[in-house]
């Protein structure tokens, strides 16, 4: 038996992970073939938390007690399941809701403003200063925001800061909340310029962001999504905006990642970027942090720090 406790890092994009690891764990790769020899000594998994678990994996290995995500978001982990069989789950909290929050604002303004479809005039030559290009004011557009948690807390305050008028609505009321909450979904996409998608997923609200939702977000509006793909029924999205029923879309997640490219060739007025909101160095070096201390306190007590709620 080894000395020290052994994970099993399961994406290969972790694996740059194995050295900070290897200061508390023996450390394994999924990637690198069958772990028939070690599926004992397997005490936690280090997971992405928005990637679907394997069942099968999981009941492979007798002695796991920890699935340990690196990211904030768990919705791949059926977090009941796993708890039914004795599993703890933990992640990583508070970490990148404030970058999260920037990159939405960064996609609102570069949609709005016509940054990207500017940068783009200039560099193939197609800068006529007989037409300029008129753009959309930001302020005084009216911003729905789904999901008041810290993200939605965090892009309501920078929109308000950029004089934007702040609506929102979830399930749940939030007491505290400074911003008027819709009656429904479908109030607030009625009422918003744009509609940003910043819910928590899972499996009760896939496809939350259905046709019935684009079209009344209508031909002028903007739906900016930085929570997850499957919030969005992408196939009623793509065919909106092809049809010219929505007036635009500013994507960090996708139902598929990575999105296949032809997918969006000729999707009009969109702006797509490849899930990087919350990639910052300082938000994956705070997920580093909690993820060394949740494996270091569940080793020592048998519970991790952040566990999910």
């Amino acid at each position: 038996m080894p000395d020290k406790p052994a994970v099993l890092i399961v994406p290969r994009q972790l694996g740059v992970l194995t050295p900070m690891l290897e200061s508390l764990a023996e450390v394994h790769r999924l990637w690198e073939g069958p772990q028939a020899d070690t599926a004992a000594t397997i005490r936690a998994l280090v997971v992405l938390g928005e990637q679907e678990l394997d069942r099968k994996l999981v009941e492979s290995l007798p002695n796991l007690g920890l699935i340990a995500c690196f990211t904030a978001g768990y919705d791949g982990i059926d977090v009941a399941w796993a708890r039914g069989r004795g599993l703890q789950v933990s992640h990583a909290p508070a970490v990148n809701h404030e970058d999260v929050a920037d990159h939405a604002l960064g996609l609102l303004l570069a949609h709005r403003r016509g940054i990207v479809a500017g940068d783009r005039q200039v560099r193939e030559g197609g800068w006529d200063p007989n037409a300029r290009t008129i753009s959309q004011s930001v302020g005084g557009a009216r911003v729905g925001i789904v999901g008041l948690g810290a993200i939605g807390q965090a892009i309501a305050r920078r929109c308000e800061a950029f004089g934007m008028r702040v609506s929102w609505w979830g399930p749940n009321p939030k007491p505290d909340a400074t911003w008027p909450r819709a009656a429904s979904l479908l109030e607030l996409a009625r009422a918003s310029d744009v509609l940003i998608v910043a819910c928590r997923a899972d499996e009760t609200n896939r496809g939350l962001i259905s046709d019935e939702v684009i079209a009344a977000l209508g031909p002028s509006g903007l739906l900016i999504n930085v929570a997850r793909g499957k919030l969005v029924d992408e196939d009623a999205l793509i065919a909106a905006l092809k049809a010219g029923r929505l007036g635009g879309a500013a994507l960090d997640v996708f139902e598929d990642e990575p999105t296949p490219a032809a997918r969006w060739r000729d999707v009009p007025n969109t702006v797509l970027t490849p899930h990087a909101g919350g990639a910052t160095t300082g938000a994956v070096q705070g997920m580093v942090g909690l993820l060394l201390k949740n494996l270091a306190a569940y080793f020592e007590t048998g519970r991790p720090a952040t566990p999910a709620p």
